[in-house]
């Protein structure tokens, strides 16, 4: 069976360009998890993208599965995009990779429209505790691996504050990102404000 990272991080490359960091997180009894920051100068304002690397290396188990299945499941990596050189955005490393390790910790599979929360600010100062799981499959593409293994998908996440998140939970995901369209908000914004919710 090839090993998956190698291919991951050749997917991520080919979408986002070289990294310019990466940390590596190791939790009591997981595999080492790494984060990558990519930067992209592009003409609407400079982005900076973190990238997972480490969740993809074992298929996500249904909680209530009596067995995991070591080689069938869903596989996966995480993306947030934001602004560069507004807020200290980097210090979101341990807190993406407490995400990635989720999988692994607790069992969970990571899915679009979930909602996952970090239990404290993504980063110094920033409004956002938690994150909205979008669909994969924009920036980049899903990774196809060989028969019988499952596809990598990259996931964005999307911040969310506190009030967002409970509205999310009552309404979902998709009444959400609808308001966030409705009143042009800037996702990648890391000092955002709440979307309106009256």
């Amino acid at each position: 069976m090839a090993d998956v990272l190698p291919l991951v991080e050749a997917r991520l490359r080919s979408a986002l360009g070289e990294p310019d960091a990466r940390a590596a997180v190791t939790f009591l009894g997981t595999d080492r998890v790494e984060v990558l920051r990519f930067r992209d100068d592009g003409g609407e304002g400079a982005l900076v993208r973190y990238a997972t690397l480490g969740m993809s290396a074992h298929p996500m188990t249904d909680p209530t599965a009596t067995l995991a299945d070591p080689v069938k499941g869903p596989r996966a990596e995480l993306v947030l995009s934001v602004r560069a050189g507004l807020a200290d955005t980097d210090k979101v490393l341990r807190p993406l990779a407490v995400l990635a390790a989720s999988p692994q910790v607790e069992g969970v599979v990571v899915a679009p429209g979930a909602s996952l929360d970090v239990g404290g600010p993504l980063w110094p100062g920033a409004p956002f505790t938690s994150v909205l799981v979008a669909e994969p499959g924009g920036l980049v593409e899903d990774l196809e691996l060989d028969e019988p293994l499952d596809p990598v998908r990259f996931l964005p996440l999307l911040p969310m504050t506190p009030n967002e998140a409970a509205w999310k939970r009552v309404h979902g995901a998709q009444a959400l990102q609808e308001r966030w369209l409705t009143h042009g908000t800037d996702l990648r914004d890391p000092s955002r404000a709440s979307v309106p919710l009256e």
